[in-house]
């Protein structure tokens, strides 16, 4: 999680240690043992008395085990285990150890058969040695070149029997690749067919457009005058000529950045299409999804700033960390740790906005979340574990919760229910709330430290979290013991869970990734790559297609749900205060703490951990 400059601690996994190399130890000599052999894996057969396989085992009080015979004597001069110096007080406080003694005896059987081979191969060498040296003196010539003829047969067979296992294996290993090789030109045949059924559709579709744009120019309506329209002559003197040259320039940039995308978009294409590669008469369903896909992943090509605001005037210390933003049910004022008019923000040319409302917290905020029903009813999350719920347009508090046990990260209305409210918190509790009532109606024990909480958009009852236990966990509150799903693949805390759809959540971690779910599958769609997060809370929003966080390098990054790279990146400037004017920028920890989406809009609302608020909208 994070402290006061927004660190998380005590959520990352723990470190390594310090990197030391390590000194390679020579083996102790083994008398009578497996000591310097491929059979040291066996050493725990020995025992630490005689240094021999261990002989009626017996284990101590301590766990260390012995010969009988050993373990007897050595206690007879001492009362203390020979391995660790434990006092064993009498001869009665050794055991039998069963199963060592077992496994022993298994060792010992795979030796004897070990043994049994190797005798078996060597004994017709042996007895071929014993009857040259009993017959040398009666051997002659004929005999001995009898016998080479012999031995130059049988190495000939040998070779030949040598040589036909290897040409076996390689046939093997030819057939094995030309089956996979026949299954690739299959799937590319299928594929192939497929991208030329689709093209033939797209120019049928074209032929059609055209056919219908080349009707309109000839036939234009009734009311439709020349000299009334606010396009330009072309060059030549061509009619509407700004709009087409406007036309290619903006299909000139989309193919640009469908090219620099394209294997992710070919990756995206298969995978929407690859339902219809088995069937023989495919639709053009999946066809029209890539097609909505392609231009919605082609439609922006930057960002630009719309007004900027600055959280902190104080010169002489720039950490004032946005938690979290977040806009009202009708997109017109967003919470920070005031409320401001997104409208008067984004007019107003100078940098410095003050509030409408600002509310007194005792604490520091953490999260807000708007209802989606009351307009001016706000909750918030802060450091002490309160959960607050406030009537922003009279500043005033309705509810107080303090359950909570330690620091409260998340806190979300329910977009069925407004009147339910969730939180979760470092007590490993996620709790449910009422605005009516004083206490909570119930809790969910999570198994670690709770990050984020977020209800389903078009249900009243599920619920996911993310927890330091690197899982996203999913409920129905109608059986709180028991999750309906768990989603494993996070290798670090999760700290932000958002809904694209009722189906489909994004959730974000400190280890640097995004992760796509479908809350009826187990596991992740797609791995979203390319920001760093290693130990902030850095932000995360959806509008349902595009996604958008922050990262530790002070930049804002937006993805798009069906491609796993991003899309656009913008970089806040970084802002020195007056001590640390010498500071160079590589040396900068400045990150983007908290992001937000002005719903059915482009617009991105970003603050960084140096209190710069900025309203970016996407072109």
């Amino acid at each position: 999680m994070s402290d006061t400059n927004g660190n998380v601690s005590g959520l990352a996994d723990a470190s390594e240690g310090r990197w030391s190399r390590k000194r390679t130890l020579t083996n102790p000599p083994v008398f009578n043992g497996l000591g310097n052999s491929y059979e040291d894996k066996n050493n725990d057969f020995l025992c630490p008395i005689c240094f021999n396989v261990i002989d009626e085992a017996c284990i101590t009080k301590c766990g260390h085990s012995f010969c009988y015979k050993c373990i007897k004597r050595s206690l007879d001069q001492n009362n203390r285990c020979p391995k660790c110096t434990s006092v064993v007080k009498s001869k009665d406080h050794i055991y039998p150890n069963v199963l060592l003694n077992e496994l022993i005896l298994k060792h010992k059987q795979q030796l004897e058969i070990k043994r049994m081979k190797m005798d078996t191969n060597y004994q017709g060498l042996a007895e071929l040695r014993e009857f040259f040296a009993q017959e040398s003196d009666n051997i002659n010539l004929a005999d001995v070149n009898r016998m080479l003829e012999f031995l130059a047969h049988k190495k000939q067979q040998l070779e030949t029997d040598c040589k036909l296992a290897q040409l076996e294996l390689l046939r093997e290993f030819l057939q094995d690749v030309r089956a996979h090789k026949r299954q690739q030109l299959q799937e590319l045949t299928n594929e192939i067919s497929l991208i030329d059924k689709d093209m033939a559709r797209v120019e049928t579709q074209l032929q059609s457009s055209r056919q219908k744009n080349s009707l309109l120019i000839i036939n234009p309506p009734n009311d439709y005058s020349p000299c009334t329209s606010n396009t330009q002559e072309g060059f030549n003197g061509s009619k509407n000529g700004a709009r087409r040259q406007e036309h290619q320039m903006g299909t000139s940039n989309r193919k640009k950045r469908m090219h620099a995308h394209f294997d992710d978009l070919e990756q995206c294409y298969f995978s929407i299409r690859s339902k219809e590669l088995d069937i023989s008469n495919s639709t053009d369903n999946g066809l029209q999804e890539f097609q909505e896909s392609l231009a919605k992943f082609t439609r922006y090509s930057t960002m630009r700033s719309l007004a900027t605001l600055n959280y902190t005037n104080d010169l002489f210390n720039s950490s004032s960390i946005v938690s979290s933003i977040e806009f009202d049910k009708d997109n017109e004022f967003f919470a920070i740790a005031g409320i401001f008019d997104y409208g008067i923000v984004v007019r107003d040319i100078v940098d410095i906005h003050y509030p409408c409302n600002e509310m007194v917290c005792n604490s520091k905020i953490s999260c807000v979340s708007w209802s989606s029903y009351h307009k001016n009813m706000l909750a918030s999350s802060d450091y002490e574990g309160t959960v607050t719920i406030w009537d922003a347009s009279t500043k005033q508090k309705i509810q107080m919760f303090q359950e909570h046990e330690k620091r409260c990260w998340s806190v979300d209305f329910n977009h069925v229910d407004t009147k339910l409210v969730a939180s979760g918190s470092d007590d490993a509790k996620v709790k449910l709330w009422a605005t009516n009532l004083e206490n909570s109606i119930t809790s969910i024990e999570a198994k670690a430290n709770v990050c984020c909480v977020k209800f389903n958009p078009q249900s009243k009852f599920h619920l996911a979290f993310g927890s330091a236990d690197h899982c996203v966990h999913y409920y129905d509150l109608r059986n709180p013991r028991q999750p309906l799903a768990v989603f494993k693949g996070h290798r670090k805390a999760v700290s932000y869970a958002k809904f694209l759809n009722p189906e489909e959540i994004v959730t974000a971690s400190t280890d640097s990734q995004l992760k796509l779910w479908n809350v009826n599958k187990n596991n992740c769609l797609k791995s979203f790559k390319g920001h760093t997060n290693e130990k902030n809370f850095v932000g995360l929003a959806t509008d349902g297609d595009y996604i958008v966080c922050g990262s530790e390098n002070n930049s804002l990054y937006i993805y798009y749900k069906g491609l796993s790279k991003q899309l656009l990146s913008f970089k806040f400037d970084t802002i020195r205060n007056v001590l640390e004017k010498e500071k160079k920028d590589e040396d900068a920890n400045e990150f983007v703490s908290a992001v937000c989406w002005k719903q059915g809009s482009n617009v991105v609302v970003a603050a960084n951990s140096q209190g710069t608020i900025k309203v970016l909208e996407l072109i």
